[in-house]
């Protein structure tokens, strides 16, 4: 009868320590969960930070950006000139020679 308590009991504590790893085990993945959740919603937003790709590809926009404003800036000088000298050479038809 001891043997059979002695049995019994160490099957007993095997079955709750079982229990116990399925449960932290569960928790655990419980909370990878809940962390790639809110990796999965938060990451595309921004709010996690960015790669160092994304980081160089930000400054390579700019810089662009800025080219393309410099560029805008030319050509509107140049359309300007070149009314100014359409305005000129159409001034020097009109004078008589």
């Amino acid at each position: 009868m001891v043997a059979t308590t002695a049995v019994a009991t160490m099957a007993y504590y095997g079955v709750q320590e079982r229990l116990n790893a399925m449960e932290h085990a569960f928790d655990k993945s419980q909370t990878e969960i809940e962390r790639n959740a809110e990796f999965r919603i938060l990451w595309p937003r921004g709010e996690l930070g960015s790669l160092p790709d994304d980081a160089r590809q930000d400054i390579i926009i700019k810089a662009i950006q800025a080219d393309l404003q410099e560029l805008s800036k030319t050509q509107n000088k140049v359309h300007d000139l070149t009314i100014r000298l359409g305005v000129l050479e159409s001034e020097c038809a009109e004078e008589p020679e």
